[in-house]
């Protein structure tokens, strides 16, 4: 994770604004002589917004920013209100719950608004605010997310610069098939088991559990992704109180090391979060700790109460996914990887008529997609090549086809390098070599159709002039190794005798 690439240091950037960013906004709560819960809520205030926010736009990203309160304060002031009337306080935080998911269903913008909804009741619950303190905490989040504002959009916006990758689009369905649909509903249930077992545990720190079943939600879209995530949650919040008992349990609540340290570790949130969750994990529970010592409540109990809620959210996780209108691990692979296949093919495609002179052809945009949705077949295959997956066969099929896919990004990158270059020109083997391409990639997401058609084209280019320009010789190259990273995939992708597809 230490070691992993980071283009124009722009992780790295991040995560060095978040840090200022906060402690802009929590300075500024403090010499206005706001309480410590009111600046703790502004300082969460301020990292939701620059974590969160995720718009493809430096303009949309200051849109949703600024609609943040519309969500919060609503969410905030009932929450504080029914405080003291548990069976309403848990409808109500249910209802957010369902809500904050739904709203994925509008890109980066509805998912920022949920989680900011979501996590002000849970701010509520940790600090036990009460009605009484609205107005004071209405400031100090406004006062935050203006100060994170300021810092993100006028004295360091790497966004201008360096535009955030976009996301891919999510898989499409309709009803209670559709993604944030269903994962409404499974977030729900998983929130509501937590909720209550979480509640048996302790009656003071039941939280924990609902926010351990909510995030475990986030960017997973099957059952075994949702399953990983749940693990490796468990696993970064055990490791953080280990640390928590060396490190923010000596210190009994002493401001000075104690802001240092969570400086520290919102630094390893934002630098970790897109490369481990384990390790993003590790530092949120090292902060949570720290957080508590400030508010004089930190105990070596507290730690080891706060894995086993964590444990409880997952156990709900694992129980909503495997039970109410569960999505398997076969189904997104194969879409992920359709869709990856057919990006290819359009790279290809654009590729070849750019190379035959049509100026308007660009495969680029194609290729940055490939990149995206490569991401998202990791990120679906990850519990079938997890060290712990009990199913070596699987496991094996699905490292081959990551390696193979891998492969096959990297002859597409090659070839839009080399159509990119304005002395290309045409050769007629290109369109050949194409055909060919783009022949394999529907054996692989159509074997059935393509073996009532003719008999494939043979694997031979017509033979031009003698002369060959050099960018037609290197884009026939990147198409020859691209012809047979697709036909090897056949063998990964088609090798169970029980389904079609790689997970069967």
């Amino acid at each position: 994770m230490f070691v992993a690439p980071d283009p124009g240091l722009v992780r790295l950037r991040v995560s060095a604004r978040a840090v200022l960013g906060i402690t802009v906004a929590v300075t500024a709560a403090e010499l206005c002589g706001m309480s410590l819960p009111a600046s703790i809520t502004g300082g969460l205030a301020a990292l939701l917004a620059l974590f969160t926010v995720a718009d493809p736009t430096v303009r949309g990203q200051a849109v949703s920013t600024a609609l943040l309160p519309a969500v919060g304060f609503p969410v905030l002031a009932l929450a504080t209100a029914l405080h003291g009337v548990p069976l309403l306080r848990d409808a109500a935080w249910l209802a957010v719950v369902f809500a904050g998911v739904y709203a994925r269903r509008w890109g980066p913008r509805g998912h920022a608004l949920g989680v900011f909804g979501f996590m002000m009741f849970f701010t509520t619950q940790f600090l036990h605010a009460v009605p009484a303190q609205l107005p004071e905490l209405y400031g100090a989040i406004a006062l935050a997310i203006a100060a994170s504002a300021l810092v993100r959009f006028g004295l360091w916006c790497i966004e201008r610069r360096t535009p955030p990758p976009a996301a891919p689009a999510p898989l499409t369905g309709r009803g209670l098939a559709r993604p944030t649909t269903r994962q409404a509903f499974q977030a729900t249930v998983a929130c509501a088991i937590a909720l209550g077992v979480g509640q048996v545990l302790s009656e003071q720190r039941w939280y924990w559990a609902v926010g351990a079943a909510w995030w475990i939600f986030v960017n997973t879209a099957s059952r075994g992704e949702t399953l990983v995530r749940g693990f490796r949650r468990v696993l970064g919040t055990v490791a953080g109180i280990a640390a928590g008992l060396v490190v923010a349990l000596p210190l009994h609540g002493a401001p000075a090391p104690t802001a240092l340290l969570v400086a520290v570790c919102v630094f390893g949130i934002f630098y970790t979060a897109p490369l481990s969750y384990s390790w993003m994990m590790f530092f949120v529970t090292v902060m949570a700790g720290l957080l508590y010592g400030l508010l004089g409540v930190l105990h070596p109990g507290l730690l080891v109460l706060r894995v086993e809620e964590t444990a409880v959210g997952a156990i709900g996780a694992a129980a909503a996914v495997a039970f109410v209108l569960p999505v398997t691990t076969h189904a997104a692979t194969d879409a992920w990887i359709e869709r990856a296949l057919h990006c290819v093919r359009g790279c290809t495609s654009a590729a070849t008529r750019r190379l035959a002179g049509d100026d308007s052809a660009d495969p680029t945009p194609h290729a940055a997609e490939l990149e995206l949705l490569l991401g998202r077949v990791r990120l679906s295959l990850a519990p079938l090549v997890h060290p712990l997956s009990p199913l070596k066969g699987r496991r094996s099929r699905a490292r081959q086809v990551i390696a193979l896919l891998d492969d096959c990004a990297r002859q597409v990158r090659g070839l839009t390098a080399v159509a990119a270059d304005p002395a290309a020109s045409h050769d007629a083997r290109l369109t050949a070599a194409c055909r060919r391409v783009e022949a394999a990639v529907e054996a692989l997401v159509a074997p059935a159709a393509v073996a009532e058609e003719a008999p494939a084209t043979p694997a031979t280019d017509p033979v031009p002039a003698k002369h060959h320009h050099p960018a037609a010789e290197a884009a026939l190259a990147h198409l020859h190794d691209l012809e047979r990273a697709l036909a090897d995939l056949a063998t990964p992708l088609r090798s169970s005798t029980r389904a079609p597809a790689l997970t069967g």
